[in-house]
């Protein structure tokens, strides 16, 4: 059999004109137009000279056809390559030359920019704006639907999406097409998806959960999407009497509940609401059930894993837990300092061992070898406990990286733009709790005396500079950073400091 994720999301198919995605303007696109879509675009990348195992990079606007690149890309054998739409030219210049894509796909406004940099890796540039018109939508319309989709193997990688640490530079987790298979089944599984689904798609697809999850679950069920191109409340709102599952970051939570038209009528249609890819705050667990008689389903994952863990579809759902382990996956706690397994309700490494777990970090075997146990279990870097019911908890990461509207934030990145400031003697960046984001990044600065050094100075400087995601929501100046016998700066310190910052000021 072809392991292809292509292959083994659509084999089987035994009504081509079952409807696949359907968009606000009135698209209806059926699981056979979408096969032939994808047949298409396949057909352009082998033209361009896309091989097998070639990477192909993408920065475009959610679409219909960014989503078809996706399963194009996969069919023809290419490794995907995902980039978020708002990374700047500064930092797509170290992610196009690290994984040296041979082709690149961007919105045609950024074209000129893009293309200098891809040019520099031999990389062909093609374009698709927001409204799926481009060079590479152009060509495909005039490409032949039908495609032999390549062989793959389970350990063949299928796409890389870059994430970040605490120190070092951004690494390309490597997923192959059983890491990507095998998770969205046990899903499917254990979510009850089912083809009478009808999935309202508000997420990105630049990242794990909209590219991944959401769409992967929803083909593999035979189910439907709505597809938004953004997170809209209202529109959401009005979208549940015809839909059943909804999933989302924390911040759709907590914008839902502003709105009056959250009610448990409106919510009625609706069978499951999922939150992921940032902590859901118990208190908006709560205020959800309230308001709407649903729990929210929160589950853990990763850009390296996938999904690890999920609260039950039956049985408790609780606030401020993650779950059980998911089907074929195994986790555990370890102590950080000796790797040994501690017992239920002591806190320590959270491990994750199974399919779902990457093939290691691109050209960085050093890495990769770091960061498995020689059983094969990943050291994630978050630290938690598994109760007495088997209930994972996450209640904080060995490492710093800050997870904020379910995006990653590298502080060191941040930290080293503040530090070239003029005036700046050094910085500290944090994530503290924000109703809205999960945690909020927040940067410490400490200046030289008499330096005119303010928060707005400090986003002016960093605006153009980093994305907007890892923009801070707030610049405190300080005098000195709190540090430890060794001369570390104590950033548990400053969290704990700062814990309270957006509960006492208005959120933003």
């Amino acid at each position: 059999m072809n392991a292809n994720l292509f292959s083994r999301l659509f084999e089987g198919l035994d009504d081509p004109a079952r409807l696949a995605i359907e968009t606000i303007d009135g698209q209806r696109i059926s699981y056979g137009e979408l096969i032939a879509r994808a047949g298409q675009l396949a057909n352009v990348l082998v033209e361009r000279g896309v091989k097998p195992g070639d990477r192909v990079a993408a920065q475009a606007e959610k679409s219909v056809p960014a989503l078809v690149l996706y399963l194009a890309a996969v069919r023809a054998g290419a490794v995907y390559l995902p980039l978020n739409t708002a990374y700047t030219l500064h930092e797509l210049e170290y992610f196009i030359s690290d994984a040296e894509p041979s082709l690149v796909v961007c919105d045609p406004a950024k074209a000129d920019g893009i293309g200098a940099i891809a040019a520099k890796v031999g990389a062909v540039i093609e374009t698709l704006g927001a409204d799926g018109k481009g060079s590479l939508t152009s060509a495909a319309a005039k490409a032949s639907p039908a495609f032999a989709t390549v062989p793959r193997g389970d350990d063949d990688l299928a796409a890389i999406l870059y994430t970040s640490g605490t120190t070092g530079r951004s690494k390309g987790a490597m997923l192959s097409h059983d890491n990507l298979a095998s998770n969205s089944l046990a899903l499917v599984q254990y979510w009850r998806f089912t083809a009478s689904d009808v999935l309202i798609h508000a997420l990105p697809i630049y990242h794990t959960h909209g590219l991944f999850v959401a769409s992967n679950v929803t083909l593999f069920a035979r189910a439907s999407m709505i597809f938004l191109p953004k997170f809209d409340p209202e529109m959401i709102i009005r979208l549940m009497s015809r839909a059943s599952v909804l999933m989302g970051v924390p911040t759709f939570y907590t914008r839902l509940l502003q709105s009056a038209g959250l009610t448990r009528e409106s919510t009625s249609h609706m069978r499951l609401f999922i939150s992921g890819s940032a902590p859901l705050l118990a208190d908006t667990h709560r205020e959800w059930a309230a308001r709407t008689g649903h729990a929210v389903l929160e589950r853990y994952g990763m850009t390296e894993t996938n999904m690890n863990t999920s609260n039950p579809y039956d049985g408790e759902r609780v606030p401020g837990a993650v779950g059980h382990p998911l089907p074929g996956v195994s986790v555990r706690v370890t102590d950080p300092e000796t790797a040994k397994e501690l017992p239920a309700d002591s806190i320590g490494m959270i491990e994750v061992r199974g399919p779902n777990v990457f093939k290691g970090y691109w050209r960085m075997p050093e890495k990769t070898k770091a960061e498995f146990r020689a059983d094969g279990f990943f050291i994630t870097g978050d630290l938690g406990k598994i109760d007495g019911k088997g209930y994972v908890h996450i209640l904080g990461r060995g490492k710093d990286l800050v997870i904020s509207g379910g995006f990653n934030v590298y502080p060191k990145e941040i930290e080293s733009e503040i530090d070239a400031m003029p005036g700046v003697v050094e910085s500290a960046v944090i994530g503290v709790p924000h109703a809205d984001f999960g945690e909020g990044v927040t940067a410490v600065v400490v200046c030289n005396k008499g330096a005119h050094v303010d928060e707005a100075a400090v986003l002016k400087a960093l605006d153009g500079r980093i994305a907007k995601f890892k923009m801070p929501k707030r610049v405190i100046v300080v005098d000195d950073l709190p540090r430890n016998a060794m001369g570390k700066v104590q950033k548990n310190i400053l969290r704990d400091t700062y814990a309270q910052i957006y509960a006492k000021s208005k959120q933003t």
